[in-house]
């Protein structure tokens, strides 16, 4: 029987993507803490991308910076995730919890963070004639997480193949319609606070006078 420490574990997912969560689940392991560091580290691996790539592979139009953007492509993003796909598999009979969700799905996302921060900085010493090595770094990183995270759906669920390709799918259409509905209420949410403010400035002018 395995007996690692939580950070042995996060390396032990990461480095055996076939049998590594399956062998989380079975030892009840994952560290939340280690968890929400991730999604921190790839909160700031968005802030990275979008402010301090190299100028010859991406040009920021944005003049002042505004944190939101971000925070919705990282953050946001992997909590609806996590509870679009609780949601779909709940129907469909996982025995994945929330918790296990947020921290497999998390571990998951560490070789796609690491290609981020290692293109950050290759953007500034690579010239535009050796992209190809950026690309490469890239596709390796995303390719990796994706067979996590498949992989770590298919474990925390014990699912089939064919029933984690229909609970992700399902959970990518979750995941659109939370987003938009968060829209809606944000727009509302502005438009109150506009209804509001506007009567507030009338009955302060109208008082003043």
């Amino acid at each position: 029987m395995m007996d690692l420490t939580q950070k042995q574990w996060v390396k032990h997912a990461v480095m055996h993507p076939f049998e590594g969560f399956e062998d989380m689940r079975w030892k009840k392991s994952g560290s939340l803490k280690i968890a929400f560091l991730i999604v921190l580290l790839f909160f700031f691996a968005t802030i990275a991308y979008g402010r301090l790539y190299g100028f010859q592979f991406y040009v920021s139009y944005d003049k002042t910076f505004n944190i939101i953007p971000y925070i919705v492509q990282s953050i946001v993003l992997f909590a609806t995730w996590v509870v679009g796909n609780w949601a779909v598999c709940t129907l469909l009979d996982g025995e994945g919890s929330m918790k296990n969700i947020c921290i497999y799905s998390a571990y998951a996302l560490i070789p796609y963070i690491a290609q981020i921060y290692i293109n950050v900085i290759l953007s500034h010493f690579l010239i535009r004639d050796e992209y190809i090595f950026m690309q490469a770094v890239q596709i390796i990183g995303i390719g990796w997480s994706v067979i996590l995270i498949f992989s770590a759906i298919k474990a925390v669920h014990q699912y089939s193949f064919g029933k984690t390709v229909f609970a992700i799918l399902l959970t990518i259409v979750a995941m659109l319609i939370m987003l938009f509905l968060l829209v809606l209420l944000l727009s509302l949410i502005q438009q109150v606070y506009v209804f509001f403010y506007s009567i507030y400035t009338e009955l302060s002018y109208r008082m003043r006078v």
